[in-house]
């Protein structure tokens, strides 16, 4: 039979008979692109022998993990790399993706065979880039290929423990027509590679280029069909890069990884807390360190907040790795229960070393900071808040408030203004002086005393 055209969007895999500017279903412009489909169906089916089983009858042994000597990557991973798993890591262009996985590569041939499958580089300009990073494993093996059934067939030769797909937009199947990167070659070759790793066992990362808005290129059936996604994220002009993670099967998704790119390569962060206060100026108004959770990890961050007269009918209110909605939030509490004039303000608030802040503990820092600068009066340098703030002015719980003073203390701090809910049953460690609070007023009137 004849194959048929089909317009497929490249960013949610909607089809089309004819061509449309914008995609009915993502609401996307100019994503249709021509691509032409077998007329028979091209389905696979289960293999003969598979049956149903009772749930209780499955064995329920847990997976033997392997550690890639990478804390961080482990840490992110949920303890180490689970055999036949199907981890996709994105990121935008040079973020250092390729970067994080030979050097993690390089670790984990020390546990058996690996097999990195560039398609976007040749083996040269892989051994250049081992060489500045130190790369000097035995049992790791590049190969410089595009053909998916190439690199399936290579897998069956050398039967790896480890696979890494870099790129899955430059890999491409001869069994469908349509060009490298498309919605039909990016899911038929993602499919295969699922179906490799769950029948043979081998660990395979598959890297993803990210659109303009951070989302991995492709469409989204891609994140489902993985186990692990993760995002290597990074801001330009800071050295440091974020690893984490949207999707895991076998671990949390609330753990992040800090590593900081040089020469050499991706340096861990073992204390994220110590770099990110590294560089914060002393006695500035506007500025307040906030201990926020990342997973089972307390980091302290600076906040930084810079409140003034606008010289426009309308003031600007922007806001950089927080939710610019929960900064207006918070002005609108402080003008209703605090007293304080922000109407006519321009409000700029950062999160300093480009950490992105979502928890509502930070609630409370951002309100310390945003009328810190507004009356131009700085707050002692050992001093660290955290808590929920309500529409009322109400100070609310957070989870694990030991876990963020024992940090805190642990850096110097002495002064922690908490809610005072969270007092109950909570010791303070020595050098530490709790305060306990239960308004947005009363904090004011405490701190700026």
């Amino acid at each position: 039979m004849k194959a048929k055209t089909l317009y497929t969007c490249q960013q949610c895999g909607f089809g089309s008979p004819k061509w449309l500017g914008r995609c009915p279903d993502c609401g996307q412009w100019n994503t249709l692109v021509e691509e032409l489909r077998p007329a028979g169906a091209t389905g696979r089916t289960a293999p003969p022998n598979s049956q149903a089983v009772r749930l209780e009858e499955v064995a329920a042994t847990a997976e033997a993990r392997t550690c890639c000597g990478l804390a961080e990557f482990d840490r992110v991973l949920g303890g180490g790399v689970v055999p036949g798993s199907l981890i996709l890591i994105g990121g935008d262009p040079g973020i250092g993706k390729s970067t994080l996985l030979l050097q993690a590569m390089d670790r984990l041939a020390a546990s058996g065979s690996v097999l990195y499958v560039t398609a976007e580089e040749s083996a040269r300009q892989v051994k250049l880039r081992g060489e500045r990073l130190r790369v000097s494993a035995t049992d790791l093996y590049i190969l410089a290929e595009t053909s998916l059934e190439t690199v399936l067939e290579r897998v069956r030769e050398l039967q790896p423990d480890f696979l890494v797909i870099d790129s899955i937009q430059t890999i491409f199947s001869s069994a469908l027509e349509s060009a490298p990167g498309s919605v039909s070659q990016v899911r038929e070759c993602a499919g295969r590679l699922m179906q490799q790793a769950k029948g043979t066992g081998v660990s395979t990362f598959i890297t993803g280029h990210v659109t303009k808005d951070g989302a991995i290129a492709g469409p989204r059936m891609l994140e489902h069909m993985v186990d692990t996604v993760l995002y290597f994220e990074g801001q330009a002009g800071h050295p440091y890069r974020i690893l984490r993670a949207v999707k895991n099967r076998f671990g949390s998704t609330n753990e992040i990884g800090v590593f900081e790119m040089k020469d050499s390569g991706l340096a861990q962060v073992s204390n994220p807390s110590e770099l990110f206060l590294a560089e914060r100026p002393a006695g500035a108004a506007g500025s307040v360190v906030v201990p926020t959770l990342e997973g089972s990890r307390p980091i302290l961050v600076e906040l930084q907040a810079l409140v003034s007269s606008s010289s426009f009918g309308q003031p600007r209110r922007t806001a950089i790795g927080i939710d610019h909605n929960r900064v207006a939030l918070l002005v609108a509490v402080l003008e209703k229960k605090a007293g304080l004039s922000l109407l006519s303000q321009d409000i700029f608030f950062n999160v300093a070393g480009g950490v992105r802040l979502d928890e509502p503990a930070v609630d409370l820092g951002v309100v310390a900071a945003l009328a810190s600068s507004h009356l131009n009066r700085p707050l002692s340098e050992r001093l660290i808040l955290f808590g929920e703030v309500g529409l009322a002015g109400e100070i609310r719980a957070v989870s694990r408030p030991e876990l963020r003073i024992g940090e805190a203390a642990r850096l110097g701090f002495s002064h922690c203004y908490l809610p005072a809910s969270c007092l109950k049953n909570l010791e303070a460690p020595p050098g530490m002086t709790l305060h306990g609070i239960r308004s947005v007023a009363e904090t004011l009137d405490q701190v700026f005393a």
